[in-house]
């Protein structure tokens, strides 16, 4: 079976507990198990993307509760290691959650330069505007934690 097809018959609560893992959110996961048998990715993937456009302040909050900030790759220079940390933690002092920024379609070699402008530029945001950010940030990574789910099922 391919993962799709797994994915469509697997029972309710096997769907959410994968869809978890993708999105962090309850009634995210609940909504979209729900609503298989998906007739293609995109559509699964379509459908992920309604659901996280309608989190209410609450499933935003549950969902981002559960991320953790992406950590340098182990041989990163200790001075990035450094100024990682301190970013990451003037972040969340700022914002109460972890930093989220999808990484999708960037070299490895330029994510953690990436991180760091990411986290640089949002610390300016008041913090409304980068609820909408990080909103933002977490659907698009919902969708390619999704797409790698799927395949690997």
């Amino acid at each position: 079976m391919t993962g799709l097809v797994r994915f469509n018959a697997a029972p309710q609560g096997l769907a959410e507990r994968w869809l978890l893992d993708c999105c962090g959110s309850r009634r995210w996961a609940e909504r979209v198990a729900a609503h298989r048998p998906y007739p293609t990715l995109d559509a699964l993937l379509a459908a992920a993307d309604e659901a996280g456009y309608d989190l209410s302040k609450a499933d935003l909050d549950e969902a981002l509760a559960r991320e953790t900030a992406a950590l340098p790759h182990p041989d990163a220079p200790p001075a990035a290691r450094t100024a990682l940390g301190a970013a990451l933690a003037a972040y969340e002092a700022s914002f109460g959650h972890a930093f989220v920024i999808s990484l999708d379609g960037i070299p490895a070699g330029e994510r953690l330069n990436q991180v760091l402008a990411g986290i640089r530029s949002r610390l300016g945001n008041e913090r409304e505007e980068e609820r909408v950010v990080a909103a933002e940030e977490l659907r698009r990574l919902a969708r390619s934690r999704l797409t790698r789910s799927v395949a690997g099922l």
